[in-house]
């Protein structure tokens, strides 16, 4: 069963072949028996997903079952779920148990969908390879010793392992698509403002968005119809209709316009790396797209900018994080000032201490207009670049990542070397337009992802042209040894 796509899970319970509890049990015992290897989950919660799945059986029986009643998922320890602590990856929200629930984990109740549990993260989503999460880190199925890309590493890492078949995350600066690029899954980051953040625990709020990760397309589609949305709890989501995601899955790619940035393919890509990507785009000249030579003149820019506003809007939103109002408080404190210095160096760890450091020195008296204020004008000339792009291709295509995943610990000492895996990512981030990473080949043992990038509110065309890939090749379909 666990071999199963979502989809394919959907019409096994649609004709009784198998029932919710059956199906849960299963993909619980798989997480006792597998994830001790993995550490891909922080919390599993067994009970509460065994009773959730006994009311998708009952709710089926009854004839009010939508294509998610009873499909069982994991949420990104990012969300906020009623009654289920969420932690954040990091030890300031240990034992926060959320008295509500985020508007994603809402709609994924809402259609009866089943939650297995929580999955592991780098602390407060900052991260690229799932090592600074305050509960370890997670290691990629695909090699014990590689990291699974971050900060969405312990969704990524679960649906490789065919843990679980589907599961949410969330990408500030391409923490969906690089960890599915290095984990062989396919991944999908909305427009910004198309999912509500309302209950998604904050690290930089102009950029933040949450997304799907599951094995194929179709599932990135049908996860996405039940996220997307308008929610008046959050003022920057997006009150605009959303399309049917999963309807326009087999339209054909004849005349589709594809762009390939230069910037994306210079001598520091691997070789390797840029020879699969090509590989693939030739997959869809076969199917009748056209490819298209471009430019994105201020990509180079890209991570110096998003190095001063994501770090800025972190140490504004961490602020709350003092030991007054809830989180972690420091034991005995012999003053005020003992109480919040003490408090937030025990319950942060040294990458989110970096971060707010470099943060609160950007929004300084003296240096605001000399760091945020220019970064965000970069910014401005980035999203500029990719709306001159989108005049001449329907979609751009490129790595997802620099190279396939590292070794643990390789790069936990030189933040630079860490943050340059997000070459390829940050800047569709900045300029808020959707994305997706599709596994497109190999190197030595290890997955290699294709990054779609699409227009704004674009992600049914995206999820089209991977699907349509998905149907002429079979990288989506394999899975890690073990």
């Amino acid at each position: 069963m666990h071999d199963k796509t979502v989809a394919e899970l959907a019409r096994d319970l649609e004709q009784g072949k198998v029932s919710s509890v059956e199906l849960t049990q299963h993909f619980l015992d798989r997480i006792k028996q597998e994830d001790t290897r993995y550490n891909s989950f922080i919390t599993v919660t067994e009970d509460e997903a065994l009773r959730d799945a006994k009311a998708a059986d009952e709710r089926r029986a009854s004839g009010d079952a939508t294509p998610w009643t009873g499909i069982p998922f994991a949420h990104k320890d990012i969300f906020c779920t009623n009654g289920v602590r969420t932690t954040c990856g990091s030890r300031m929200l240990e034992n926060f148990v959320p008295p509500y629930d985020a508007t994603v984990t809402a709609r994924f109740r809402s259609a009866g969908a089943v939650c297995l549990g929580k999955t592991n993260m780098d602390e407060f989503a900052m991260g690229s390879s799932t090592e600074s999460s305050y509960f370890g880190a997670t290691k990629n199925p695909w090699g014990d010793n590689h990291v699974p890309g971050g900060s969405s590493g312990g969704s990524a890492a679960a649906v490789a392992a065919r843990l679980i078949p589907a599961a949410t995350a969330t990408d500030t600066g391409g923490s969906i698509r690089q960890p599915a690029a290095l984990c062989g899954v396919s991944g999908l980051k909305p427009t910004y403002g198309r999912v509500s953040r309302y209950g998604m625990i904050a690290f930089a709020s102009s950029l933040d968005q949450g997304g799907t990760m599951a094995r194929t397309a179709e599932d990135n589609a049908m996860m996405l119809n039940v996220m997307a949305g308008f929610d008046p709890k959050d003022s920057t989501c997006i009150d605009k209709p959303v399309p049917d995601y999963t309807a326009t899955l087999n339209e054909p790619l004849k005349g589709l316009k594809i762009g390939l940035p230069k910037e994306y393919f210079t001598d520091q890509l691997d070789s390797q790396m840029a020879q699969q990507v090509r590989t693939a785009v030739s997959e869809y000249e076969k199917l009748g797209a056209t490819v298209k030579d471009i430019s994105l003149p201020n990509t180079h820019l890209a991570i110096a900018a998003y190095y001063v506003i994501a770090p800025a809007e972190a140490s504004a939103n961490l602020s709350r994080f003092d030991g007054v109002r809830y989180g972690y408080r420091c034991e005995d404190p012999k003053d005020l000032l003992d109480l919040y210095t003490r408090t937030r160096a025990e319950g942060f760890g040294e990458e989110v201490k970096r971060r707010i450091l470099i943060g609160s020195y950007a929004l300084s008296a003296g240096y605001y207009d000399a760091y945020y204020l220019k970064a965000q004008k970069v910014r401005r000339l980035i999203q500029q670049d990719f709306i001159k792009a989108f005049e001449d291709v329907d979609v751009i295509m490129g790595p997802s990542s620099p190279s396939p995943a590292f070794t643990l610990g390789s790069k936990t000492d030189d933040p630079v070397k860490m943050y340059l895996e997000d070459i390829y990512t940050i800047a569709i981030n900045l300029a808020g337009v959707p994305a997706m990473s599709i596994p497109a080949g190999q190197i030595n043992g290890l997955p290699v992802g294709l990054q779609l990038i699409g227009n704004y509110f674009d992600e049914a065309r995206l999820l089209n042209a991977a699907h349509q890939y998905q149907q002429v090749t079979d990288w989506h379909t394999q899975a890690p040894a073990g």
